[in-house]
Formats: structure tokens, C-alpha cells, sequence
């Protein structure tokens, strides 16, 4: 005896439902390796300027037998190893949180670590950062995906403003009512061109971008990072508003909710 179409169709339904999940479930690990890749390629870079500088020091402290050279030397030499501890830490971390499990995620340190990667990469483009980062910013949250949202977010700002600009960066607490801390704001604010006011409701559709192609560093212009940006923070129940103007810059003003522990805290 023959199915009914009805069964027939909801079967096809349920399987194309599957089949697009899975898919998605693929994307986001093929972009976690992504992110992963990209931040060694950046670690690479970094370490390499790292060794540069603590050899030029090392020879100039074996050349120069004063106590003075000798100390200007290993004085510089000891912070090329500490900022060099610091990028094996934010890479190590990175590696071992390549899983989506969500917990308690520090924000604050986690733009701290960000930023340590993209450094060299600012001071390029002679772009200056500033930060003002709460103590304790404490999300719901995969701190794989939201890395992956900060770079995502900086390398964008970046490349709007192109050359010398600033980059603005905040995390705060916000408080609801008598509830105290509900969210934590991250905002992300960039002295760039800005964003015409016609193209402001496309720029989260997928492979929807401005710009012609990647640029000289490899990034942008295929239309999927605020795209990506939008998922995760979909998936982490936060909401985003865009703030821009023509000539002036753009903000991205992003809310998520407070982790358990932030709001007993409070």
C-alpha cells in the first residue's frame, strides 16, 4: 500500500531539515578551524618579530661590555619574552576552547587576548586602540565562537578605517531595574568611513560585502564575517545595533546576557 503524499512530504521535509543542520554543524567547525589557523598565522608573524628583537639585543649586549647597554639589553630582551608568553597563552587557550561548549566567559580578557594577536596588525596601519574594559564582564557563553566574533569585528573595523584612525573598545555592565546586572555591552567603535545609510540593513546577509576582494593580509571581502558575527550572536541569545555615518565611523553595539555567576555578583 502506498504512503499519502502528506507522509511523503513531511518525510522530505524532516530530511532536508536534518541535511541542513548537519551543514550548519559543518560550517561552524570548518570556521572554528578557521579562526584557529588564522590566529597561528598571526602568532607566527608576532613571534617572528619577538626573536628579531631579542636578538638584535642579545648582540648588542654582547658587543657593548657597560653595564648600561647591558641592562637597556636585557631589559628589552625580558619584555620581547614576556609579550612572547603572552601570545603562546592566548593561542594555547584558544586551541584547548576549540569546542562550542558554553560557560562562564570572561569578555574583558578575552578582548585583552584578542588584541595581543592583532597588535602587530594595528601598529601596521598605525591604527591607535584604545579600551575601556570593566574588571569583571562575565558571559554566557563559547569563548571559541566569541574570539572568533572579536576578530571578525576588529579586522572589519580595521579595514574601514585603513590608515591612521582609532579603534574604540568598551565592555561595561548593564544594570536592569532593581535586578542589577542582566547584560554585558561590548562595543566596537571605529573612526572609518562609515556605512551608507542604504547599504546599513544588508551588511549581516550572507556573502553580502562593500569591498572587491580580500586584502593584502588575506581578510575580508567574501560577505561572511558580520554574516558569522550575526550567528553567533544569535546563537548566544544577544542583540546587536549598528551605529554609523558617512565619513565619521560605525559602532557595533552588542548585548549579552550576563553569565549566573556575574549576576549573583551583583
Amino acid at each position: 500500500m502506498s504512503q499519502p503524499a502528506s507522509s511523503n512530504t513531511t518525510a522530505t521535509a524532516d530530511s532536508q531539515a536534518n541535511e541542513v543542520a548537519m551543514l550548519r554543524d559543518q560550517v561552524k567547525r570548518l570556521q572554528g578551524m578557521a579562526t584557529l589557523g588564522e590566529l597561528t598565522g598571526t602568532a607566527t608573524h608576532e613571534f617572528n618579530n619577538v626573536l628579531m628583537t631579542v636578538i638584535n639585543y642579545a648582540k648588542l649586549g654582547l658587543r657593548n661590555e657597560d653595564k648600561a647597554s647591558r641592562d637597556k639589553a636585557l631589559t628589552k630582551i625580558l619584555e620581547a619574552s614576556e609579550r612572547a608568553a603572552q601570545i603562546t597563552n592566548t593561542i594555547l587557550a584558544q586551541a584547548r576552547n576549540r569546542s562550542d561548549a558554553m560557560g562562564p566567559v570572561d569578555l574583558s580578557g578575552l578582548v585583552r587576548e584578542t588584541l595581543v594577536l592583532m597588535q602587530r596588525e594595528m601598529q601596521k596601519y598605525r591604527i591607535s586602540v584604545e579600551t575601556d574594559l570593566v574588571d569583571t564582564a562575565t558571559v554566557h557563553g563559547s569563548g571559541n565562537q566569541i574570539q572568533r566574533l572579536l576578530l571578525n569585528l576588529l579586522t572589519n573595523s580595521r579595514q574601514a578605517i585603513g590608515e591612521c584612525g582609532t579603534l574604540w573598545i568598551r565592555v561595561t555592565g548593564v544594570e536592569t531595574g532593581e535586578e542589577g546586572i542582566q547584560q554585558i555591552e561590548l562595543t566596537v567603535r571605529d573612526s572609518g568611513k562609515g556605512i551608507p545609510e542604504d547599504v546599513l540593513p544588508k551588511i549581516f546577509d550572507p556573502y553580502f560585502s562593500t569591498k572587491s576582494g580580500p586584502d593584502e593580509t588575506g581578510k575580508g571581502g567574501t560577505g561572511l564575517g558580520l554574516a558569522a558575527c550575526k550567528d553567533i550572536i544569535d546563537e548566544h541569545k544577544g542583540r546587536v545595533r549598528v551605529e554609523s555615518s558617512v565619513g565619521r565611523g560605525t559602532a557595533f553595539i552588542i548585548r549579552f546576557p550576563a553569565s549566573a555567576s556575574q549576576r549573583a555578583a551583583a
